[in-house]
């Protein structure tokens, strides 16, 4: 198969346990786009903590973001395909948090707030401090929830985690029942709450249909729930060896882990020599 678009999830995936993309695939997606090959970041991630690894790659096409809730096009400065949570939508969620108890981050308009830290948040603040300027991610504390909702523009989704494993479950059900948002595993203990009908494959099949892309024509590669519904719809979904069995029977190929090259070593395979 001759594939014209690499559509890769960001943690646990593209990213190395140290959030790092390793050289040997680095090396392989450069190759991929000097054949004219689109590459496409598809991530729960907000477009500001997407961007160190899209400049990384020197990308121009649009990053699909926090689980297909929006594409977002860094040239433009502009959100497309925008699905983001009503106000009133956040007002519920937000209660819910207060009621459970469990720690959130809130993407907002271009930033990614915050009101205590935990050791998830901690982890990825380690990781964005040292980045420069121009690539550093805005992670922000805010005194209070309710007040950021009224002040932003957009609340584009909530990242939610808690140890106790039972409440997080409760505080799910709690909101897919009685307001209606989805809730998709993006981690250990970590769950996203978003728009209803939002999705990784969703989001990346508009995409394609703006660039006269087949979905035949992609290799995607995921290891997480939140890439179930985009590794189904490519032509090769690829689940990484640190998958859950889940999404490993949602592939037609399972590789190494994310801190190997297989990767690498895949696209080499797949798409360089068949290219």
């Amino acid at each position: 198969m001759s594939y014209r678009m690499i559509a890769l999830d960001l943690d646990g995936t593209l990213l190395d346990g140290a959030n790092r993309i390793r050289e040997e695939t680095l090396g392989a997606l450069k190759q991929c786009l000097a054949r004219g090959l689109q590459v496409v970041l598809v991530t729960g991630r907000h477009h500001v903590a997407a961007y160190p690894y899209y400049h990384q790659l020197g990308l121009d096409s649009p990053v699909l973001c926090c689980n297909g809730t929006y594409a977002y096009d860094y040239q433009a400065h502009n959100a497309l395909f925008s699905n983001p949570l009503t106000k009133q939508q956040a007002r519920q969620v937000l209660e819910k948090i207060r009621q459970y108890g469990v720690h959130s981050l809130m993407y907002v308009d271009n930033a990614m707030t915050y009101e205590t830290r935990e050791p998830h948040l901690d982890t990825l603040l380690a990781w964005a401090d040292p980045l420069p300027d121009h690539v550093r991610p805005a992670i922000t504390r805010v005194d209070r929830f309710e007040a950021e909702i009224e002040r932003v523009a957009i609340v584009w989704k909530f990242a939610i985690s808690h140890p106790d494993t039972d409440e997080l479950q409760a505080f799910i059900a709690d909101v897919e029942d009685h307001i209606g948002l989805s809730c998709e595993r993006s981690g250990h203990h970590r769950y996203d709450v978003a728009q209803t009908g939002n999705s990784k494959g969703g989001l990346l099949a508009a995409w394609l249909k703006t660039q006269d892309i087949d979905p035949a024509e992609v290799i995607a590669f995921g290891d997480n729930h939140n890439d179930i519904s985009m590794l189904e719809m490519a032509g090769m979904g690829v689940a990484m060896g640190n998958s859950d069995d889940t999404v490993k029977a949602s592939a037609r190929l399972i590789i190494g882990n994310n801190n190997s090259n297989a990767i690498a070593d895949t696209l080499r395979r797949y798409v360089v020599m068949a290219n």
